[in-house]
């Protein structure tokens, strides 16, 4: 295996993010799994979730709407944004400013695309509740993979961890959700790498290793029966 190259003087911060069922979770996975076997320190999180506080949060926003009831909108993107703002503070800026990189399931932008195109939000008010949160940190790269709404619900119907996003959305929220995805993506190219998130989990790998090389140099493509997929936006 091609070690990647050194990272700055703090870690690299890499997000993936999709709508539903597009795998993000595997990915985040198997990209832990990767640079951990290059020498690399990395921490893996999620979003909401990886503090104490977070995992907490999330039980109250994840859970179905028969536990949860109907959550306002702009308190989701409040309670999100707390779940964050923990996470940040306890895990991720100590383990940058520490040299470990992080890749984090889900981050700020997920908001935008579920509060904010989804649900209606102001876009300007949600990025401001994330300025505060984050501290002004952004993601060296954003993984997304992308993939028709129908088939990511699809795939989560043969799961048992569905959310109250999968059963109390329809899938206009959903699609709307997806279009600000990739209306995000579009408007900062430098940042974001698609993914075709309907592909085999081994091409979606190989295309998420071909979009972290732009951030961390070379390396030896594993060989795929599939061509891997990856467009940058525009």
């Amino acid at each position: 295996m091609t070690r990647p190259a050194s990272p700055p003087a703090h870690g690299w911060f890499i997000t993936i993010e999709g709508p539903e069922g597009a795998g993000k979770t595997t990915q985040a996975a198997r990209l832990e799994t990767w640079f951990g076997d290059a020498g690399v320190p990395v921490i893996r999180t999620r979003e909401p979730g990886g503090t104490r506080l977070g995992e907490q949060l999330r039980d109250l926003l994840l859970e179905s709407p028969a536990g949860a009831g109907e959550i306002d909108p702009l308190a989701d993107a409040l309670l999100f944004n707390a779940a964050r703002r923990q996470l940040v503070a306890e895990v991720i800026r100590p383990a940058l400013d520490g040299g470990a990189s992080v890749v984090c399931a889900r981050f700020a932008d997920s908001t935008l695309a579920y509060q904010g195109y989804g649900s209606g939000l102001d876009l300007d008010t949600l990025r401001s509740l994330e300025a505060v949160a984050t501290a002004g940190l952004r993601p060296d790269l954003t993984i997304l993979l992308d993939l028709p709404v129908e088939v990511g619900l699809a795939r989560k119907t043969e799961t048992v961890d569905q959310t109250r996003f999968e059963t109390g959305f329809d899938v206009a929220f959903h699609r709307r959700v997806r279009d600000g995805f990739l209306a995000l993506a579009s408007a900062d190219v430098a940042r974001f790498a698609v993914v075709d998130g309907s592909k085999s989990e081994d091409a979606v790998w190989s295309a998420v290793r071909l979009a972290v090389a732009r951030l961390v140099g070379p390396f030896d493509a594993p060989n795929e029966p599939e061509r891997p997929v990856v467009r940058i936006p525009g």
